[in-house]
């Protein structure tokens, strides 16, 4: 069974656009566990525009599945996640006018952030590494070189695209988790899928565990927390158990 992991962000940006202590996302948090996610997603972004440190920091204590931390791989995200050592990191591009992450991380010796140094210097902190990639060969090949444990495949293009070229975009995704999968790279998927479209990636055999925020959130504002995370694994499993969540 693919497993969820539900970002709780946007609970937090609901939060942020008032300056309030409500709505809290840790107890969104433990409302999608209970619910049966299999884990938990933030992303602490630099200018910290909607997760702030103390909701980590409280999660990385509350969290019973698995936390993962979505972050840029800058110095001082980098000094926080060695801290509190979440489960898995998954390292993204940043830029401060995107609304959302547009696209996935370049790996190249020019233009990338990202390093087998720094990598490394996470695996010795106990803490696994994914990286959010778009479904391309040539980066696939490098995150396995760069020894990241996981990619996490970008399906914004697919969740974007309608008739033949959907189902191109699928069939992109479908070819790069096969490559990873080959390479010894755990694979996840995520960016931009809802109920509507979840079916065919979660489908796919070697995709261990999908990253969905926005539209559980945006579902859970008309029917709660629990009832939408229970519609999401309903979508991604629906011959399937929905409650199974994996203990940390």
């Amino acid at each position: 069974m693919t497993r969820l992991h539900v970002n709780v962000d946007h609970v937090a940006t609901v939060r942020q656009a008032r300056g309030v202590g409500y709505p809290d996302p840790v107890t969104a948090a433990s409302l999608a566990e209970l619910a049966g996610a299999h884990g938990i997603t933030v992303h602490l972004r630099e200018d910290r525009r909607h997760i702030q440190d103390r909701d980590v920091e409280i999660l990385r204590k509350t969290v019973t599945t698995v936390l993962n931390l979505e972050m840029a791989f800058t110095d001082e995200i980098m000094g926080i996640a060695r801290e509190l050592g979440p489960d898995i990191t998954t390292i993204v591009p940043e830029k401060r006018q995107e609304q959302t992450t547009e696209r996935g991380l370049i790996l190249d010796d020019t233009r990338s952030e990202v390093t087998a140094a720094k990598i490394a210097s996470m695996n010795e902190a106990g803490i696994r590494v994914s990286l959010f990639i778009n479904a391309e060969e040539d980066i696939i090949r490098a995150a396995a070189d760069m020894g990241a444990q996981m990619v996490e495949l970008h399906t914004g293009p697919y969740c974007h695209a309608r008739g033949e070229e959907k189902r191109r975009e699928l069939a992109v995704i479908e070819k790069g988790a096969s490559l990873a999968h080959e390479l010894g790279l755990a694979v996840a998927a995520g960016h931009g899928l809802s109920t509507v479209d979840v079916g065919p990636i979660a489908a796919i055999d070697v995709v261990e565990e999908l990253n969905i925020g926005h539209s559980i959130v945006s579902r859970a504002v008309l029917v709660g927390m629990e009832r939408a995370v229970r519609d999401m694994l309903e979508a991604m499993n629906p011959h399937g158990p929905t409650h199974d969540p994996e203990p940390r």
